[in-house]
């Protein structure tokens, strides 16, 4: 989603798919980015409940937010042939 990258699900008429950069290799690098912060500050600081109870929470959102995403790009851009062959979170690194 590049510079229009927001809370809200805003696909502007005229935008289109990204697929420079990180978007090369997987659908969602922010969500992969957010989830690694999720488990590496709490580790910081010992907080192994905290870990746990926002790491699933995010994964609960996640899991309702990212196909409810992919169908709004879908149906509103190319999405759906630009980012056809890539993983949603791990990389699939090219040989």
């Amino acid at each position: 989603m590049g510079k229009y990258w927001n809370t809200k699900i805003i696909v502007l008429p005229s935008s289109k798919t990204i697929s420079k950069g990180p978007y090369k290799y997987l659908k969602h690098p922010n969500y992969l980015i957010v989830t690694l912060e999720l488990l590496i500050i709490p580790l910081m600081f010992n907080a192994y409940i905290t870990l746990i109870c926002f790491f699933i929470l995010n994964q609960l959102i996640l899991a309702i937010r990212i196909p409810y995403e992919e169908k709004i790009l879908a149906e509103n851009t190319d999405y759906s042939f630009i980012h056809n062959e890539q993983p949603r979170f791990f990389p699939k690194l090219k040989k």
